[in-house]
């Protein structure tokens, strides 16, 4: 009987060296795997301590102080960003700015950025410190509110409350007070903070018109002092970047408005330098890490992931087509009054979504081909119709934009000014003795309104917040541009440090 095996013949014996040179092979393989895999780790791992210490660094304020009376959500298609720079001594920041670690927060600067719908443009509107505004109520730390404050310094509205933190709360509704324009989100940057992040960016370019040393940041010093800067372009970071931000007496005209322009040709270098970095989230973290430790924000913007997502969505923003300007302002004594009606322009073309140029910045919508289209309003004829237009509510340039739309609608508006109380809800038409079918006509301009007889003669508009939040108010009339006067003293972000040395 014979038996088989069903054992497998064994494989030819390979030599030794090649056995030994596979296992050597394979140990590499394994070994460049593991390292891989530690850098994978050791980079994921950092990534997260970074990201989790963002998180713990962005303080927010208490977005109680927010005004209920705030201009409509939506009133604008694009976004605007208020920016305070505060000069709080806390914090370290003693060391940067000298002064007293115990006195209150101040802003030192503040712009309004308005991130236009198509996300491609964007307008910095620098306000005056000295600025002569209405503050409105604003929340004080015990939870009381104060009263109104008229001709009122802009930057008094951040030391509200009289506490080392400062009130960003208050800044913003007068900013919303002033412009009209609802604030999406607020940020407060220190001096650490400011001085921090230009180092981050490995400095900031600056052009100066003039040498200037110690004495020129310090006016109380009796000589000269050490030299600062060099006329011309340099770069400068930390100290030096703060420095040449806050330099105000001894160069230029030594005027606040000097040290705006000087400030707006900074920014526009230091986004240069950002942008060139490429705005990626891996770059932006450092950037973040350097900023947040010294920044407040508002709750809408107080986690990582918020702050970085909204700095990526304006990645496509163009650098030519950021411009810097100030808001129209006069001087008035030792203060600065608004220019009206430019200021009133300026933000009216805002809400539009109009560029310095005019063009219409607001995103496209697809129409729906089931929509029907809305009827248009049967025209109203004002000829021989005298009206008096009175602003019932806190909506900065409301009178002056319905009556406007009057004019072109042949009414005689004999009059605009702010009615007795600022609480109305919606419009009222009032009308004297024998008026009323006059005051019937008025009233088809704006829908909705009530009609009250009163003993005094004449036709009035007292316009409510039903008027404000309606889309006529915003768009009526729609403006072409920016004013000129504005338009002219802009500034890109790409312009040359030094292609304009007037500022100072």
């Amino acid at each position: 009987m014979t038996v088989t095996s069903h054992r497998r013949a064994a494989p030819p014996s390979r030599p030794a060296g090649r056995r030994r040179r596979g296992r050597r092979g394979g140990r590499r393989a394994r070994r460049t795997l593991m390292v891989l895999l530690s850098l994978l780790v050791l980079v994921a791992s950092g990534a997260t301590w970074l990201y989790l210490r963002l998180n713990g660094n962005i303080s927010t304020f208490d977005a109680g102080g927010l005004s209920d009376d705030r201009p409509p959500a939506g009133a604008s298609k694009g976004e605007n960003v208020l920016v305070i720079g505060s000069d709080a001594r806390t914090d370290g920041n003693v060391a940067l700015g000298g002064g007293d670690k115990d006195d209150i927060g101040r802003s030192d600067t503040t712009f309004l950025l308005h991130i236009y719908a198509d996300h491609q443009h964007a307008l910095a509107v620098s306000i005056p410190r000295d600025t002569l505004v209405t503050i409105p109520s604003c929340k004080l730390p015990d939870g009381t509110w104060t009263r109104e404050q008229t001709d009122t310094m802009f930057n008094a509205a951040y030391s509200v409350g009289q506490t080392a933190e400062g009130n960003p709360a208050c800044t913003q509704n007068t900013v919303e007070h002033l412009t009209g324009l609802r604030v999406d989100h607020t940020v407060v940057v220190d001096f650490k903070g400011f001085a921090r992040l230009t180092e981050v960016v490995g400095g900031v370019k600056v052009c100066l018109p003039q040498d200037v040393y110690e004495n020129d940041l310090d006016p109380h010093r009796t000589t000269p002092g050490r030299l600062l800067f060099k006329k011309g372009e340099q770069t400068v970071a930390g100290q030096r970047a703060l420095d040449y931000v806050r330099i105000r007496h001894g160069i230029g005209d030594g005027s606040d408005i000097g040290r705006i322009k000087r400030q707006q040709a900074f920014v526009a270098s230091l986004l240069k330098e950002v942008k060139s970095r490429g705005l990626t989230a891996t770059k932006l973290l450092p950037l973040a890490d350097a900023a947040t430790s010294s920044l407040t924000v508002d709750p809408g913007l107080g986690s990582a992931d918020k702050l970085i997502s909204f700095a990526m969505s304006l990645k496509d923003i163009d650098l030519h087509n950021t411009k810097f300007v100030t808001l129209p302002w006069r001087y008035e004594g030792s203060r600065v009054a608004i220019v009206q009606p430019d200021a009133d322009a300026l933000f009216a073309a805002l809400r539009a979504d109009r560029t310095i140029d005019g063009a219409n910045a607001g995103a496209r919508t697809r129409k729906s081909p089931a929509a029907a289209p809305s009827p248009a309003p049967s025209p109203v004829s004002g000829a021989g119709i005298d009206v008096t237009v009175y602003n019932g509510t806190t909506v900065t340039g409301l009178a002056a934009r319905a009556a406007a739309a009057l004019t072109a609608d042949g009414f005689a508006v004999i009059g605009t000014a702010t009615a007795a109380s600022q609480d109305h809800t919606t419009t009222l038409i009032e009308y004297g003795p024998g008026l009323a079918s006059q005051a019937h006509t008025v009233a088809r301009a704006f829908p909705g309104a009530g009609i009250e007889p009163v003993t005094r003669s004449g036709v009035s508009v007292v316009l409510g917040r039903s008027y404000a939040d309606s889309p006529g108010a915003v768009a009526s009339p729609v403006p072409a541009a920016v004013p000129s006067e504005v338009a002219d003293g802009a500034r890109s972000a790409d312009d040359d440090p030094c292609s304009d040395l007037t500022y100072g």
